[in-house]
């Protein structure tokens, strides 16, 4: 089976060869759904793709859009409480970047953040009520240190291989905390300094069987859905108090 997909891939990286006659950049993923089933673990994708020429690749992955509330904690009598917090709005839950060899020797740092490539270059905005607080900074540090912790920024879909002058494939990796949701693969063409093309593929991030199930009658019916899991939980401790009494 994987002498097949092998076989496969190779066969559509040199299709997409043969397209990059009419175009500077050719990108395509080996599936464009990634199944969340009960023993998903986490997932992985072949990017490949073609350039007219010679150029650096870079490859950056963007998950669903969300906002993300960050809270400080401070010890009060022993107990952590939480004080300040800050909700930034519609946040990437999922953000990664490949590319051929280190940015920093063929980009400028003025493009990177033009179009938002590596963490440090992200546009994290704070809703409305909080742009004129003081401390964003340290929250906006905190909020990818979280991502990080969480496997979600900064883990690399895997460095960008080059298979001679034009054919070039990468890894995709997504771990199994991922969100579920539509997903962005933007592919930079990168030449003396400049971007000269970019290259957008979509891929969905979906729940299967008993998960898709559970996920679609909770956000659904919530209401139900909380008294549902309530009871599930009473009745669970009910039980093992039972046995443990018996014991």
């Amino acid at each position: 089976m994987g002498v097949l997909r092998t076989c496969l891939a190779v066969f559509m990286v040199l299709a997409a060869a043969s397209q990059a006659s009419a175009k500077e950049l050719v990108v395509d993923l080996s599936k464009s759904v990634v199944a969340i089933t009960t023993s998903f673990s986490g997932s992985e994708l072949l990017l490949f793709g073609a350039t007219e020429g010679k150029g650096d690749v870079i490859v950056v992955v963007r998950g669903p859009l969300r906002n993300e509330i960050i809270r400080r904690k401070e010890k009060i009598a022993g107990i952590w409480v939480n004080q300040e917090e800050m909700v930034f709005e519609q946040v990437p839950s999922f953000y990664a970047v490949a590319s051929n060899r280190p940015m920093d020797e063929f980009l400028s740092s003025k493009i990177r953040s033009t179009y938002q490539i590596g963490i440090d270059y992200l546009d994290l905005n704070l809703s409305e009520e909080y742009r004129a607080a003081s401390g964003a900074e340290n929250f906006r540090r905190a909020l990818i240190r979280n991502k990080q912790k969480q496997g979600l920024y900064g883990r690399k879909p895997g460095d960008v291989i080059f298979l001679g002058n034009r054919l070039f494939r990468s890894q995709l990796i997504f771990p199994a905390n991922v969100a579920v949701g539509s997903y962005g693969v933007d592919v930079f063409l990168v030449r003396d300094g400049a971007v000269t093309s970019v290259e957008t593929t979509l891929l969905t991030v979906r729940k299967f069987g008993f998960e898709a199930s559970v996920f679609n009658f909770a956000h659904r019916n919530s209401l139900a859905y909380g008294i549902f899991a309530v009871l599930i939980a009473a009745f669970a401790g009910w039980l093992a108090g039972a046995i443990f009494r018996k014991a």
